[in-house]
């Protein structure tokens, strides 16, 4: 019996200590991907856009999906610095996973530090290549900077990706007349 409750204790602490990330390695996440693509409005596509925002912010780790939670709730009422704090542990402790980068980009972007919320979003997208959150916030900093080029490059990257998303296409209206101006 004291055999057992060692090997238990052995097997809980291996599970503890491993990488257990969902997020962007989710088996579902391919179907909800494929799926984006049929709808013809973004009313339709929003539960499914849910969905796939639901599971990239899933981590199998505990303590990981806390402290994100944290982080998540600091960032929604203002309270960047201990969202910013969140966020840094998350990827100090699970570097990953996609979504503790994308909330610590988007922290970031908030306090606007756009170099540093940039550096989080490219480690987002080598780890999900499919983020168009990311895609989208990397266009929002762009835009600020007024580099609209690689705005609107970044927003078309999104709707290839997720064709209905919310403010994307008149982003992309906005960014290729200002382009057109700047040609004149």
């Amino acid at each position: 019996m004291k055999y057992i409750g060692t090997m238990v204790l052995m097997v809980t602490i291996l599970l503890l200590s491993a990488p257990v990330t969902a997020g962007q390695d989710d088996p579902r996440l391919n179907q909800l991907f494929a799926s984006l693509l049929k709808f013809d409005n973004g009313l339709a596509a929003k539960p499914v856009e849910d969905k796939i925002w639901k599971i990239w912010l899933e981590n199998k780790n505990s303590p990981v999906q806390l402290i994100l939670h944290q982080g998540i709730q600091a960032m929604n009422t203002g309270r960047l610095q201990h969202a910013l704090r969140a966020f840094n542990e998350v990827v100090e402790m699970e570097p990953n996973f996609a979504g503790g980068w994308n909330k610590r980009a988007t922290v970031y972007y908030l306090m606007q530090d756009f170099p540093a919320s940039v550096k989080d979003i490219a480690q987002t997208l080598r780890l999900e290549p499919r983020h168009f959150g990311a895609l989208s916030g990397l266009g929002l900093i762009n835009a600020a900077l007024g580099r609209h080029q690689a705005a609107l490059k970044a927003f078309e990257q999104a709707i290839t990706i997720h064709p209905q998303m919310r403010g994307a296409r008149q982003h992309i209206k906005i960014l290729k007349e200002l382009l057109k101006g700047e040609e004149t």
